[in-house]
């Protein structure tokens, strides 16, 4: 049979009403389709933290709607997958058919890293394709060198990242392609699980594909489409406009990544991020010149497409289109129009295969928040002191002649803002997933949290002063193997606008029965554990905003009763002194205390 492709068309005018009930409608897909993945899916990560992505795209790979359940760095990147789907095709002589679904993971080719595997449907009507519904979701194991999908920070190249698939059909004209299916159940670990997650995905597909073509029967496609075209018309506007409202000109800041701080190779740590970002009109470029050349034999490049875009975008969004002060602005691809991105070939931002990018979370936060930094200096009132990254780690051990693998996520922090002290202990920027209960760890797998809080008295100072970030003690009740990613054990999250910088994090392994304790770094590959080893991560603070000695004592008083600031610290850097018996604020010394201070 032959598929027409795509044509263009001329779409009627659509009148605002039902522009507006057709994105309703296109939303509701889109959430139902991530309500089918999260509650059919078998991991928590996806179950509980909701590590996952759920579209509906046009044919021209456009993104029409989004699950608003899901991350944005799951959801971001669909169009970057579709079209690195479509690519691959073409490189291979491959079409589409009805009845299709397709498996693909390959960072080069869009995806956001090898475990966040993509699923796609594409749409027919009377044999023309009109859209995908496309799934994304973290999984467990991909088959990388050592236990899980996190942490493989010692990977020399892409295929040391686990099973790398360019745009495979599960199934073809509908027919199950049982070979796949056999590969993914033979090489990937905790299998039942992996697998069983991705038929959750190609059911959430199947569900988006029926509520689409229904919709098109309902209103027509050309009438679906036109309003989906005014939507994304729309959204391109308000980003124009919000543009158009900075200063033109050229604006840069520069941020560093831990890297490898055990390595002895200068090249492998305390690598730059830079970031010039230029305003001409309604037009902004993102340009990532300066930044470090990639590390050809550690995972901690990032993907041109599909991470370090979506890095960008989410955090242009969020500094924007800020929801918390002006209308909702609909998600979808007309956001991205005004915006071109440019990194050098080769570095960190944009390598070359088969460099390895399987850890390329924490690095993408940087790029976020270095861009944030840049855009201070002409949007003050809607950016965050630095953010407190987080730390991602992979526990697994022996299940039979299988694996049990968890992965677990330490909330970071943000900065302060303006009006507002900064969030403790979440997931930030563009990762933003949720923290897993510890009742669901405890009951499925043989680990124990023995300390889950927020770190005490060491964010960062300010007029708001920074989030606290999270401490985080996870203990193995049987020997297993860990392994860890992460960033800012060394750059703590910079303070703004005199604002004092937060502190950066740590990692250490403590074990009761022996009375061990070791100082690890930021990042480590695959070790074996004892019974009793622990594993404490603690994220950073963010860092303050505006200058400590303008916070309201008040302020500082209720700080110190919920015992996120000490006495001391009170005293040290906000210039407020309080009486440690009636536990009241001083006002006469508090004064006199400002005044030295300022002086």
């Amino acid at each position: 049979m032959t598929v027409s492709l795509p044509q263009p068309r001329q779409l009627p005018k659509i009148d605002p009403v039902t522009a507006q009930v057709v994105a309703g409608a296109l939303n509701g897909i889109a959430l139902e389709m991530g309500h089918k993945l999260a509650r059919m899916s078998y991991s928590s990560i996806i179950r509980e933290s909701e590590d996952f992505g759920a579209a509906i795209l046009d044919a021209d790979c456009q993104q029409l709607a989004e699950c608003a359940y899901s991350t944005p760095l799951q959801l971001g990147p669909i169009p970057g997958y579709m079209r690195g789907v479509l690519k691959a095709m073409a490189e291979e002589g491959e079409e589409f058919f009805p009845g299709d679904v397709i498996l693909h993971n390959h960072t080069y080719y869009g995806a956001s890293h090898g475990p966040d595997i993509g699923i796609g449907i594409p749409i027919f009507k009377d044999e023309e394709l009109i859209g995908y519904s496309f799934t994304t979701a973290h999984h467990l194991d991909i088959g990388s060198s050592s236990p899980g999908s996190c942490g493989i920070v010692d990977a020399v190249d892409a295929f040391a990242e686990g099973l790398q698939f360019k745009a495979v059909k599960l199934y073809e004209k509908g027919v199950q392609n049982r070979q796949v299916w056999r590969i993914l159940r033979q090489n990937i670990r905790s299998a039942n699980v992996v697998v069983g997650d991705i038929e959750a995905q190609v059911a959430a597909c199947r569900v988006g594909k029926q509520r689409f073509l229904d919709l098109v029967e309902q209103y027509g496609l050309d009438t679906v489409l036109a309003a989906s075209g005014e939507l994304m018309a729309y959204s391109e506007r308000m980003m124009r406009q919000a543009i158009e409202r900075l200063p033109d000109g050229e604006y840069s800041a520069e941020g560093f990544l831990d890297g490898f701080l055990d390595d002895p190779d200068p090249g492998k740590k305390d690598l730059k991020i830079a970031v010039t970002v230029t305003i001409d009109g309604s037009d902004m470029t993102i340009d990532l010149t300066g930044t470090a050349p990639q590390v050809d034999d550690r995972p901690i490049n990032m993907p041109f497409v599909g991470t370090v875009d979506i890095a960008i975008f989410v955090t242009l969004r969020s500094v924007l289109l800020d929801t918390a002060l002006m209308e909702y602005v609909p998600q979808n691809s007309g956001l991205t129009r005004p915006v071109q991105i440019v990194a050098p070939k080769g570095c960190l931002a944009n390598p070359i295969y088969p460099a390895p990018v399987i850890a390329r979370c924490c690095p993408g936060n940087i790029v976020a928040d270095t861009l944030m930094k840049a855009l201070a200096q002409v949007a003050p009132r809607n950016v965050s002191g630095g953010i407190g990254n987080i730390k991602v780690t992979s526990y697994s051990g022996a299940l039979g002649e299988d694996y049990w693998v968890y992965m677990d996520i330490t909330e970071g922090s943000y900065g302060g803002r303006y009006g507002k002290d900064g969030m403790d202990g979440v997931d930030t920027l563009y990762a933003n997933t949720r923290n897993n209960p510890i009742e669901d760890i405890e009951a499925h797998l043989p680990l124990r949290v023995t300390r889950y809080e927020l770190i005490e008295d060491a964010s960062g100072a300010g007029k708001y002063r920074g989030g606290l970030g999270s401490i985080r003690d996870i203990q193995f009740l049987a020997p297993g193997q860990m392994s860890l990613e992460g960033e800012g054990n060394k750059y703590a999250p910079w303070g703004i606008f005199d604002g004092k910088d937060g502190t950066p994090g740590a990692v250490q392994v403590r074990n009761p029965y022996a009375a061990t304790v070791e100082d690890l770094p930021s990042k480590f590959p695959c070790r074996k554990t004892k019974l009793g080893d622990t594993l404490r991560t603690v994220s950073p603070c963010g860092g303050g905003y505006g200058h400590p000695l303008e916070r309201d004592p008040a302020l500082v008083l209720e700080d110190v009763l919920d015992e996120f600031v000490s006495i001391e610290s009170a005293k040290r850097d906000y210039g407020v002194v309080i009486d440690p018996a009636s536990l009241e604020i001083d006002e006469q010394a508090t004064a006199d205390l400002r005044r030295t201070m300022a002086a």
